[in-house]
């Protein structure tokens, strides 16, 4: 890639390139039509009905049901079927496989840093394998950025506070720009990167020789541990938190109704622990902003997600809860006072 060379037309590298294109060759193609057509009929009918004298008086001029039909049918079929391709790709694009390939995003200004669930870390770089789906997590520290690679015919905004997701399907080795498409303050024009699409076997090399300390997950564990989460959150469900084991991407009633246990979840529970409170806990656990950065907030949630199911894991539900006749209890944990002492055990 020449990176003092920006193409007008990018290669399409990318699984959907190729859709992307043809929609927009289309909307353009289109414009383009009827623009053109519009400028010479007004030219045509400005020369053809101009007013020849000064005594000239042009007679009445009755509607044609038939051409106000017509160039009303006409748009109107034109616009649904750019709705319907355009809703198209973007539920397509908006929905990741569920086999695809996670990697952590951060946009900072003005950087992009980049985790791996292997423990890789990157900076303004991306290595991935061609012909695999790649699904990315991001969100940023600081303003909103916009992540985009233009040979993928993919971009996506990169939000503080909250998780979005891109997917692509790279379908060509080589090497791709990276851009920021989000004005994100004086050096935006430099918030650039690379992509390195590679050969599976040379990917696995790259990751063998990546000197990663530990997986994403385990990093999570080693911080989950050095913040002390474990004195509350004991795997037996006798601690003043509930056992995390399979809790990730089951349903939990809150106080402010039933929410998923996923990513954005767990990332708000570590910052602002009192925003949605289990049903049976009280809040009682610290805050964590400013004290975990990012990038622990990533590793937290890889260690939570990979607590997963186990065959003992039941969600118990205890009578007299709120809508629907009661609340679901985290897994490991049954009797809400197991202790008998009259209060309920806390949980963010």
């Amino acid at each position: 890639m020449d990176t003092n060379h920006i193409p007008i037309f990018p290669e399409q590298a990318s699984a959907i390139a190729g859709s992307v294109d043809g929609l927009y060759a289309f909307l353009v193609l289109t414009t383009a039509f009827f623009s053109l057509l519009i400028a010479v009929l007004i030219v045509y009918f400005a020369i053809k009905y101009r007013r020849r004298s000064d005594d000239y008086i042009p007679g009445p001029v009755h509607g044609g049901l038939a051409l106000e039909i017509i160039w009303s049918v006409i748009p109107l079929g034109l616009s649904m079927v750019m709705f319907a391709w355009g809703a198209s790709l973007f539920f397509t694009e908006s929905r990741p496989p569920d086999d695809s390939l996670e990697i952590y995003v951060t946009g900072k200004q003005w950087m992009w840093k980049l985790q791996h669930m292997e423990g890789q870390r990157e900076m303004n770089e991306l290595h991935i394998p061609v012909n695999r789906n790649i699904k990315l997590t991001m969100t940023s520290e600081d303003v909103i950025h916009d992540f985009f690679v233009p040979a993928f015919r993919s971009k996506s905004d990169v939000l503080p506070g909250k998780y979005t997701t891109e997917w692509f399907r790279p379908t060509k080795v080589g090497t791709y720009h990276i851009f920021c498409a989000e004005y994100c303050g004086t050096r935006h024009s430099n918030m650039i990167g690379t992509v390195y699409v590679m050969e599976p076997n040379h990917y696995a090399e790259w990751l063998a020789t990546g000197g990663a300390q530990g997986s994403l997950a385990q990093r999570g564990e080693a911080l989950f541990q050095q913040l002390g989460c474990v004195n509350c959150h004991q795997t037996d469900g006798q601690g003043r938190c509930p056992n995390l084991i399979g809790v990730f991407g089951k349903p939990v009633r809150t106080n402010v109704g039933v929410v998923t246990a996923d990513a954005s979840y767990v990332r708000e529970s570590i910052l602002n622990p009192g925003a949605k409170i289990v049903d049976g806990y009280q809040n009682i656990m610290p805050v964590f902003q400013g004290l975990v950065t990012e990038e622990g907030l990533q590793q937290l949630i890889e260690y939570v997600r990979s607590l997963g199911p186990t065959a003992s894991d039941v969600t118990r539900i205890q009578p007299g809860g709120s809508a629907g006749g009661g609340h679901a209890l985290p897994p490991g944990r049954v009797d809400p006072d197991p202790k008998g002492k009259g209060v309920s055990p806390p949980q963010q």
